[in-house]
């Protein structure tokens, strides 16, 4: 990374972004690839990458969001989405 790391977080450990970073992407780069599981059981995951699956859905700062879709932005609370989707 270049200049000062930008940072949010997941289940309260700091993961650094890049500012073009999207949440699935700076997740991934930081080796965190289980987002969780969805209602079917499945795991949530970094998949498609263009937000057609939903297998990528987390709670940010208690919003369901798609991980891929969403820019990350420092200070963002990152948590599993516990088994919903938007």
């Amino acid at each position: 990374m270049t200049g000062a790391p930008h940072q949010f977080f997941w289940e309260h450990r700091p993961v650094e972004f890049e500012a073009s970073d999207s949440i699935a992407a700076a997740l991934v780069r930081a080796g965190i690839v289980d987002f969780g599981s969805r209602p079917d059981g499945s795991g949530a995951r970094y998949f498609c990458g263009i937000g057609a699956c939903q297998a990528c859905v987390v709670s940010v700062d208690g919003v369901l969001v798609e991980a891929c879709l969403t820019p990350a932005h420092a200070g963002q609370q990152v948590r599993p989405a516990r088994g919903s989707v938007p």
